[in-house]
């Protein structure tokens, strides 16, 4: 690793927000720490797989967990560089609270970006952030990890960041590459060496950072894990959180990187999208984008369905 990517890497530790791995408990997420914890990340630069930004940010995670109490591990891989063939190293990054449990749940997200923002009108080569699509939902589980050890919950939790989740590029109007990667593997793994525990439900959260956040029922979520979608909407709504919507709309049926899980795994998953956002894959998806408040939302159900299920899953 080079001199300049640890004194990026230096920077974006000490522009993180103040911790102790015993901190009391609050209420619920706080938006301005999960909000702080987006432009950390976005500090690290553009984040595709294998690059020097995604290094910095696996490092900047395991830092993070570690000092709550989680344990990191990694589940690498090699997938050939669609432009030349050249193998790419991708990982996995696997955060578990409790580990010792069996039966656990899954909250996962996609941690890389976009090579570059090829529906920009402007400058579809230019920088790609990923603020909202790729960073929200690390930030948010970076926010969650204040919760976690307190958290009355009876399952097992592991937080799992899928690298390549899109590591694609345009060649003309050839799209070179291919979708979920990380999550591919990860299923496959589970799916042909079973380990001693049991994974009995699972939430992705992707694009959940938009400051007009609008979450609908996902269709492919609702047709492979109604139980799960059933449970969290009934959360939303007893918390009384506006952002979550009772209905699912025809445009909302999503491939992501919950179809592997739910297909390939048979791990019962719901995608937590909003699919409506405006700046997707340009420029302007940067933390200006984003919002704390939005993030807090989903952090603050998500916490609130953990704790409703029984120690056998939803």
């Amino acid at each position: 690793m080079t001199a300049r990517l640890g004194v990026c890497l230096g920077l974006c530790l000490a522009a993180l927000p103040a911790v102790a791995a015993e901190e009391t408990r609050v209420a619920g997420p706080d938006p301005s720490r999960a909000y702080r914890y987006l432009q950390s990340i976005c500090r690290l630069g553009i984040r595709p797989s294998g690059s020097r930004g995604m290094l910095a940010q696996q490092r900047l995670l395991s830092s993070h967990f570690a000092r709550f109490g989680a344990r990191v591990t990694r589940q690498s891989f090699d997938r050939p560089d669609p432009r030349n063939g050249k193998a790419v190293r991708m990982t996995n990054l696997i955060v578990s609270w409790h580990p010792k449990r069996t039966t656990r749940v899954l909250l996962c997200c996609h941690y890389d970006t976009r090579p570059f923002p090829d529906l920009d009108p402007v400058n579809p080569r230019g920088r790609f952030l990923g603020a909202n699509d790729g960073g929200s939902g690390v930030a948010l589980l970076m926010e969650l990890a204040h919760h976690m050890r307190k958290l009355d919950t009876r399952v097992g939790v592991d937080f799992v960041f899928f690298d390549a989740e899109e590591y694609l590029f345009q060649r003309g109007n050839q799209t070179l590459g291919q979708f979920f990667h990380g999550s591919t593997h990860f299923a496959t793994v589970y799916r042909d060496r079973p380990p001693a525990h049991k994974y009995v439900a699972g939430v992705l959260l992707d694009m959940v950072g938009d400051r007009d956040l609008q979450i609908f029922v996902e269709k492919k979520s609702l047709f492979y894990a109604p139980r799960v979608v059933d449970g969290i909407w009934q959360t939303a709504r007893r918390l009384k959180v506006e952002q979550f919507k009772d209905r699912p709309r025809p445009k909302h049926d999503v491939e992501d990187d919950h179809v592997p899980l739910n297909r390939i795994a048979k791990i019962p998953t719901c995608d937590l999208i909003d699919f409506d956002f405006p700046h997707w894959h340009t420029t302007r998806d940067n933390v200006r984008a984003c919002s704390g408040t939005s993030l807090a939302a989903v952090g603050r159900v998500v916490l609130g369905w953990l704790e409703t299920l029984p120690a056998t899953g939803p």
